[in-house]
Formats: C-alpha cells, structure tokens, sequence
C-alpha cells in the first residue's frame, strides 16, 4: 500500500497514525474511567503515570499527524456529497484536530500546576513542567481537562456516526478509504473487472472480424463433386 494519499484513498501512513490515536483515545477513556474509581492508595500512581504517558504519546501522534498532512495530498470528497456536508466534515476534522492538542495539554498544564511529582515518560525521561506551581489554578485545570475529553469523545462519536452514514446508507465508501488494507482489496476487485472486461471485448472483436459462412457459398463448394 503506498505511503502517501491520493485523490480517491487515504495512505498507509495517515491511515496508521488515524487509527493509533483511535486506539489511545479508547485506552485513555477507559484508564480514566477506571482511575477515578479506585482508591487513593500508593499503587494507584503506576495508572497515573500510565495515563500521563499515554497522553503525551497522543499529543506527539497529534503532532506528527498534522505535519504529515502538510506533505500529504487529502482524498477528494465522494462526488455525491453535498457542498454543506463538505465543509461540515472539513470543520469537524479541524475540532478534531483542535481537540487532540487540547486535551493532553491541560493535562499537562494540571499535572504541573499540582506539582504533586515528577512527569515521566513511561519512565524513560522525565518530562518538564509546562507551568510553574500554582494550587489555586488547579482546581480550574483539572475540570478543563476533564471537559476537553468529553468534549473530544462527542465530536468522535459524531465523526464516527457520519463515517457509518456515508458508508452504509450513502454508499460511497467514506469509511472504506480509511480502513487498512481496504485499496489493495479495491485495486485487485478493479483489476479482475477490467481484465475480464478486456477479454469479452476481445472476444466480440474476434467474433465480428470472422465473416460466417454463407449458403451460397456452401452450395458453390459442393457443386464440382455433385
């Protein structure tokens, strides 16, 4: 599968940074979900840091997914789609886009307003604080942060509802551009189609090129050994 996009299908490389930090996105909901949950106890920091790791991991992905646009042509909308819907998808992805920055970053900004300790990167470095200390402001990031996600998590599931409405009801094959591997399947599919198609049309060629045998002729042939 190429790297690169082009006018009709998503390419390898944006497909697999779409669907990691689709991934991410699922893990980080339910890893919150869960932490809040759970008692406040020394081993409770090991899915804290896990969260954290998991968001900065989110945001580099953000990063390099919006640089690789910039070298990386985007697929044409489905001729069928009105002009609305086009640009009601373009504004979507751009909240997207908005959003998946937003979110790790003020939990960035949180964990360095508590200061309570030091951000690790699934343990490898340590990351710097983004935000000198500040208990006051804490309370105000935390609850950003917390909106931001459920702000992210509404504007996916619409994305995804219109992703499902284009493919299944529209059928313009919307969703099967992004899925992996779907061009190869796409290219072979029109491949067997146009071989096929060429060998009838060969086959009707050959078959109007050869002149049928006529009666007269026939009787012509027969005569001498009468």
């Amino acid at each position: 599968m190429p790297l690169k996009s082009d006018l009709q299908h998503w390419g390898s490389v944006a497909k697999t940074l779409h669907w990691l930090v689709v991934l991410l996105i699922l893990v980080q909901g339910a890893l919150g979900l869960v932490m809040v949950g759970l008692p406040k106890k020394p081993f409770i920091l090991a899915f804290y840091s896990l969260h954290k790791s998991i968001g900065m991991t989110v945001l580099i992905l953000a990063a390099l997914r919006l640089g690789w646009r910039a070298f990386d042509p985007r697929p044409q909308e489905p001729a069928s789609t009105p002009h609305w819907q086009a640009l009601g998808a373009r504004a979507g992805h751009a909240l997207l886009y908005l959003l998946l920055f937003a979110v790790p970053l003020s939990g960035w900004w949180f964990d360095s307003l508590a200061a309570l300790r030091p951000l690790y990167f699934f343990g490898l470095f340590e990351i710097p604080p983004l935000a000198t200390p500040n208990p006051g402001m804490k309370a105000f990031a935390r609850g950003a942060h917390e909106w931001l996600f459920w702000l992210l998590v509404a504007v996916a599931l619409g994305h995804a509802a219109m992703a499902f409405v284009h493919q299944f009801i529209c059928k313009d094959s919307t969703l099967s551009r992004m899925l992996p591997g779907r061009r190869t399947l796409a290219t072979s599919a029109a491949t067997r189609m146009s071989e096929s198609t060429s060998a009838t049309l060969e086959k009707l060629h050959v078959e109007r090129t050869i002149p049928a045998a006529s009666p007269v002729a026939g009787s012509a042939r027969r005569k001498p050994g009468a």
